[in-house]
């Protein structure tokens, strides 16, 4: 049951991940060269975090 949480959750942070970018180019005025990079990075650090969480609850539930 662990894996549907961690698929539903990533599809979920994919979404943010891409909100939170748009955010982040209409507040500068332009796209970012490195969008990937930068969208990368985001979704890297909210999954770890994340992942992480879930991962406590699980062992501890």
């Amino acid at each position: 049951m662990s894996a549907v949480y961690f698929t539903i959750v990533a599809i979920v942070l994919y979404f943010v991940a891409d909100r939170i970018l748009d955010a982040m180019e209409r507040r500068a005025g332009r796209r970012f060269e490195q969008r990937g990079l930068i969208f990368f990075a985001l979704l890297l650090v909210m999954a770890l975090v994340t992942f992480a969480i879930i991962r406590r609850v699980f062992e501890s539930g």
